[in-house]
């Protein structure tokens, strides 16, 4: 088969990096849908609020991840571009042996200030206890977490595309197994949730160490795993970093925003967090579709940037962006139809079911968007200019974002906190627009 780099049909190439990206990103969207299913099945809110609190400080784990697997996914995808395979593989093989290093930092740091971070995340009397027993056993599995989640960038920048998307599957079917085993079964509660969710990181890790095993044997000196190849100078340190620092403070932002958020809406009770965290969940799924599709395509755009392909890597952007735009729209359109319908599979008290299924319908609104602001956000990210890419997420979730929270709640209470979403981001698509427009001509 034809390398995907050098596939001619620009909608064929999106398609074969892009679909495997957002299927790994859908199984990471059941998952965690399944960890608020049979979390709910307890029928105390406290429970789900629990694992609502939490996420922010999941998405901040993953994103240390992200300093070595967005940066030198960046990186080796332009160093590709120009036929520089001995330093991609040198990359590939400093930024494994970066995120074990960084997970374990993590491990240590997060047991240690357990306390101080679940009330950082919002926890109250009623459900500190559950997320204490949550984050306890997130954070045992923090070198994991930050692994798996780093290789799947990693695989994606030197072709491995199947092996990548198999081994996020992987862990996440076995993540969703777990939580009716521990959850269902054996009545562990968020502890069991937080449990399954660093087993699955465990097994996705193994899989993707066997795959460099192999590809090493095979003689692929794109992914030498030994660590007699770990061989990091000054110029490959600053390149991955360079890119991947910021692109950490792009999740770490959005955590710190929906820590901001979730403080917000416990105002208003454990009732209101529960339904919404459900309500956003749910909207995770345009939310990690658009995700997936634009960091599927980034190592094309990366690739064609290094080879100096500017038309091809045009085109693949502007295809991206129509086809996330209209996935967007589809979204939108079913969530607003059948809100009621999808939180009552998670709820039975019928108040809550509408004020989700109300929730579901605001947050909905923004889907559309986020074909333009996940694709610029990763296009310059993947031309290296992660600049442009941090104030995008700067100003999605920390110039408009907080401030905008806060002055809707002022106004409109509960109303207004949920609208933040939408509000800031219709504001930030016209602002993407600009900035894409203006580098493109310069």
């Amino acid at each position: 088969m034809t390398s995907v780099y050098e596939e001619k049909n620009r909608s064929k190439a999106i398609m074969r990096v892009g679909l495997p990206a957002m299927l790994g990103q859908l199984t990471t969207l059941i998952y965690n849908i399944a960890d608020t299913f049979f979390v709910s099945l307890t029928k105390e809110p406290a429970t789900i609020a629990a694992v609502t609190l939490c996420a922010p400080i999941l998405v901040i784990i993953m994103s240390i991840a992200c300093i070595f697997g967005m940066g030198g996914s960046s990186v080796i995808a332009r160093l590709l571009g120009e036929e520089k395979k001995k330093e991609a593989g040198a990359t590939m093989n400093f930024c494994v042996y970066g995120m074990a290093i960084a997970g374990v930092i993590t491990l240590v740091l997060g047991l240690v200030f357990l306390q101080p971070l679940a009330k950082i995340s919002g926890a109250d009397a009623d459900n500190i206890a559950y997320t204490c027993d949550y984050l306890k056993w997130i954070f045992a599995g923090a070198p994991f977490i930050m692994l798996a989640n780093g290789f799947v960038h990693l695989f994606r920048a030197v072709g491995l595309i199947k092996e990548g998307t198999i081994g996020l599957i992987l862990g996440n079917v076995i993540n969703m197994v777990l939580d009716y085993m521990f959850i269902a079964m054996f009545g562990w509660g968020t502890a069991g949730a937080a449990l399954a969710t660093s087993l699955g990181f465990v097994c996705a890790t193994i899989y993707y160490v066997v795959c460099m095993i192999r590809e090493e044997r095979r003689g692929n000196e794109l992914v030498p795993w030994a660590p007699k190849y770990f061989s990091p100078n000054a110029a490959m340190i600053r390149s991955v970093v360079g890119i991947g620092i910021p692109g950490a403070l792009i999740t770490v932002l959005m955590s710190v925003s929906n820590i901001v958020l979730n403080n917000y809406i416990s105002i208003y009770g454990s009732d209101a967090v529960a339904s919404y965290g459900i309500a956003y969940k749910l909207d995770m799924i345009p939310i990690l579709l658009s995700v997936g599709l634009a960091q599927g395509v980034a190592p094309l755009v990366g690739y064609y940037y290094g080879g100096n392909q500017r038309e091809r890597m045009s085109d693949i952007v502007k295809y991206t962006v129509l086809y996330g735009v209209l996935m967007g729209a589809v979204f939108t359109g079913i969530f607003v139809l059948l809100g009621k319908p999808l939180a009552a599979v998670f709820l039975q008290d019928e108040a809550l079911i509408a004020q989700t299924a109300y929730f579901l319908k605001i947050l909905c609104l923004s889907a559309p968007m986020l074909g333009v602001i996940n694709m610029m956000t990763s296009y310059f990210q993947a031309l290296g200019n992660a600049v442009k890419s941090l104030i995008i997420t700067v100003l999605r979730n920390a110039v408009l974002f907080i401030p905008g929270v806060i002055l809707l709640n002022y106004f409109w209470k509960l109303d207004g906190v949920i609208a933040a979403q939408p509000v800031v981001e219709t504001i930030l698509t016209f602002i993407c627009i600009l900035m894409y427009a203006k580098d493109i001509k310069s």
